[in-house]
């Protein structure tokens, strides 16, 4: 074992742990107090994002419900490194972002494009003077909206020169950067970030264990989805595709969930692995992995889901761990194996690279490791996990882990509830 492989496991697991999460936030509360501070929450828009339109049009009720100051900023979109296939990325965020509003009750229609450059631009402005006046929580759900839907009215009065609207952008990305961040639709509290009305849920539960929340204030605006919980007759269980990487630590935390999900409702879930991102060429920047990981651990917390003593089986470890998917699935072991490898790098710190770490994989998912070591040799599965990769492609999706039930296609662990009502509805297409 090299000495990677030895002192990741133990220094992810004291920086993923729940002891030094509710050490930070302490630390944070103290800072706060001892300066006399209010709470003030940094809200960073992209204009031209479908999640900053949603994130945008909350605002209000968030000001209403705790006792908290937001700071907006004005982004610009992240860059190319963080946001890999940016068209995709594109229509998936709209039409993603019409899911959540019909889910929620909020304004959101995907008109299948962008807006006009020229309507961002003015939109832009006008947010950025809203951001310095003080004035955004107030205005810009109903500019953001205005923005999608087409009927944003063009106004010169009072607008800042466009020089003075692109160095409050860059000002904005380089405090995002700084604080370390790369998306717009993101608060930061105290030292934490949450993403869009998916996370807030974690900011409010933060602010209710403070006090900051107003009187009668006792639930959560967007509450994380329950899964289900007992048996479904389902007169015909359409198939669950599962896309997922053994790189993805959202991957690991969602695999036992929809695993639970298949066999709750009879729905056959079809394994569709594909290669890690990073060994698919699309690179993956600092704060974004930094971000991933400790989202992850957050969200694992919440759900009980053992998650933080990890050991990356990028390269390597992730291909040899691919090349025993055929022989898993036809001994019928395939959701076996796909645990004991995702628990076993991302909560045990396993190496999977090497041979007793990936043979203690195997065996307790019930697999002999010698037909393992002869299955190691066969380089059959790079074309299964390409075909994969391109069958993700046609459905507008690129990352994982995603999900198809019949015509609804999501991409991330925090859209299996779609993926459930789905399952259970007659109609098929969840957009």
């Amino acid at each position: 074992m090299s000495i990677k492989s030895w002192l990741m496991p133990v220094i992810s697991q004291r920086l993923l742990s729940r002891e030094r999460l509710r050490k930070r936030r302490a630390s944070a509360e103290r800072i706060r107090v001892r300066s006399g501070a209010r709470h003030q929450v940094q809200y960073f828009h992209q204009v031209d994002d479908p999640y900053s339109a949603l994130a945008a049009s909350v605002l209000p009720r968030l000001l209403a419900r705790y006792d908290i100051d937001i700071e907006a900023h004005v982004v610009c979109a992240p860059s190319d490194n963080a946001a890999p296939e940016r068209e995709k990325l594109m229509a998936y965020s709209r039409r993603d972002a019409q899911l959540l509003a019909a889910h929620w009750g909020l304004e959101f229609h995907d008109r299948g494009r962008q807006p006009e450059a020229p309507a961002v631009q003015h939109a832009a402005a006008r947010l950025v003077a809203a951001a310095e006046d003080g004035s955004f929580a107030v205005v810009a759900g109903a500019l953001s909206a205005a923005l999608w839907n087409g009927t944003l009215a063009p106004t010169a009065a009072g607008l800042p020169a466009p020089a003075s609207v692109l160095a409050h952008q860059r000002a904005a990305d380089a405090l995002r950067q700084r604080l370390g961040h790369y998306l717009g639709a993101t608060f930061h509290y105290g030292g934490e970030w949450y993403w869009g009305i998916d996370r807030l849920h974690h900011l409010e539960r933060r602010l209710q264990e403070l006090g900051a929340q107003q009187s009668g204030v006792a639930d959560l605006m967007f509450p994380p989805a329950a899964d289900l919980q007992m048996p479904h007759t389902l007169a015909t269980a359409a198939p669950i595709d599962f896309y997922f990487s053994l790189r993805s630590p959202y991957s690991a935390i969602v695999a036992k969930r929809v695993f639970e999900l298949g066999r709750l409702t009879g729905a056959p879930v079809r394994l569709r692995y594909v290669l890690p991102m990073v060994m698919r060429g699309l690179p993956v920047p600092a704060e974004k992995r930094r971000y991933i990981s400790t989202d992850a651990a957050r969200e694992a917390l919440m759900r009980g889901i053992p998650f933080g003593r990890l050991n990356d089986p990028v390269g390597r470890p992730a291909e040899r761990g691919l090349a025993l998917m055929p022989m898993a699935e036809r001994a019928g072991k395939a959701q076996d194996y796909v645990l004991s490898f995702m628990h076993g790098v991302w909560a045990e710190g396993i190496d999977a690279g090497s041979e007793r770490g990936l043979r203690k994989i195997v065996e307790r998912a019930g697999l002999e490791w010698q037909a393992a070591r002869t299955a190691l040799k066969d380089d059959a599965w790079r074309a299964v996990a390409e075909v994969n990769r391109a069958e993700l492609f046609t459905l507008g999706l690129w990352g994982v882990p995603s999900f198809r039930v019949r015509a609804c296609a999501v991409w991330g662990q925090d859209r299996l509830w779609a993926i459930e009502e789905e399952l259970l509805k007659e109609s098929a297409s969840c957009f």
